[in-house]
This record gives C-alpha cells, structure tokens and sequence, in this order.
C-alpha cells in the first residue's frame, strides 16, 4: 500500500514535469527523519527553537 502511493507520486512528477515538487518531498522526509532521531538527544531544544 505505501510502495503503491511512492509510485503514483513519482508517475505523477515524471508526468507533469513538477521537478520542484521532488525537491520539497525530500526536504520534508530529512526534515522529520533529523526529528524523530534526535528526539531524546540533547540538541532537541536547539531543534525545536527552529520551528
């Protein structure tokens, strides 16, 4: 099911040629991944601070 919904999203990039839209998916997904493992680390005040 989740491997269906990246394969319509990359048919839908190659399709209408939205190569910027790539782009902010991969930021999105460092973004969250950066998050999620330093969660219980010392630097996630400074992190959050970001947001």
């Amino acid at each position: 099911m989740k491997l269906e919904i990246v394969r319509e999203l990359l048919h839908f990039l190659l399709e209408n040629k939205k190569w910027w839209l790539g782009t902010v998916v991969v930021l999105l997904l460092a973004l969250s991944l950066l998050l999620v493992l330093t969660e219980g680390s010392v630097l996630a005040p400074f992190i959050y601070a970001l947001f």
